[in-house]
């Protein structure tokens, strides 16, 4: 896989990966998930969901895909013995898998980072048994709210969505979901939409620390330097908006999220 991974696996990312959960992150999926089904989590990261989705399936089997072999390693260091997730290193557009393998796949936060998301769902149909169900879930950052409002933060949007152009992938995919797979060949398509709200002290703290050390130390600031978009100075004011929008007594962040169920 040749695309350019615009967040990188620096610990602020990992950070935030590691924080989510089927609940948070799936709750779409999980009233079609039965035992014993075969399930297929593609863009695993360090695995958090996909070992609550084993525990939704099991004794079925469940296989984690990341093409990041250290973040692949982390997941499988964490998981217990006795689950029935196991991971491994993969090209999401030519996985070494048989066709029909699984009963459903999963891609949580993954499209939004390819140069070709329809190629890759056309990989994922492949993968289906006949009836299986395809679940995808991406935000949109188009359509990201914040109070209080911050020229530096809007300016912060900005430099990611140019960063990630220029990365050939797309910021604002979830409003672009359900046309990507009915493009791939997908039918009985079914939309719905939530959202990560942070609003309390504590989960401003987190997330506006993450994303001010996201902005300075990750991969995404490493570009946005590299690409003459911006310079340590721009990134540094930036992620000083960050943690004061995070004290902010009204501070608000809404990430919206859009989710596809469908099938071959």
């Amino acid at each position: 896989m040749g695309d350019t991974y615009t967040h990188g696996h620096h610990e602020s990312v990992l950070r935030s990966h590691t924080w989510r959960t089927a609940e948070n992150s799936a709750a779409y999926l999980l009233p079609h998930l039965r035992p014993g089904q075969s399930l297929l989590d593609v863009g695993c990261g360090p695995g958090t969901i996909t070992r609550d989705l084993a525990r939704l399936v099991a004794p079925g089997h469940v296989l984690g895909i990341d093409r990041s072999s250290e973040v692949v390693a982390e997941a499988a260091s964490a998981t217990d013995r006795t689950s029935r997730a196991e991971f491994a290193v993969g090209d999401l557009y030519a996985l070494a898998l048989e066709d029909a393998s699984f009963d459903v796949v999963h891609a949580h936060q993954v499209l939004q980072h390819l140069s070709d998301p329809v190629a890759a769902l056309v990989e994922l149909r492949r993968l289906l048994r006949p009836g299986g169900l395809l679940a995808v879930r991406d935000s949109d950052y188009g359509a990201f709210a914040w109070a209080p409002r911050d020229r530096r933060l809007d300016r912060w949007l900005e430099l990611y969505r140019s960063v990630t152009a220029r990365n050939g992938a797309e910021a604002d995919a979830g409003r672009f979901l359900p046309a990507w797979t009915r493009q791939a060949g997908f039918s009985d398509v079914t939309i719905s939409s939530s959202t990560w709200t942070f609003a309390d002290a504590d989960s401003r703290a987190w997330w506006g620390g993450l994303w001010a050390d996201r902005v300075r130390l990750s991969s995404f600031a490493e570009q946005a330097i590299a690409y003459g978009f911006s310079d340590e100075a721009e990134l540094g004011a930036i992620a000083d908006a960050w943690t004061t929008w995070a004290a902010a007594r009204d501070g608000l962040f809404v990430v919206p999220h859009v989710e596809v169920l469908a099938r071959p």
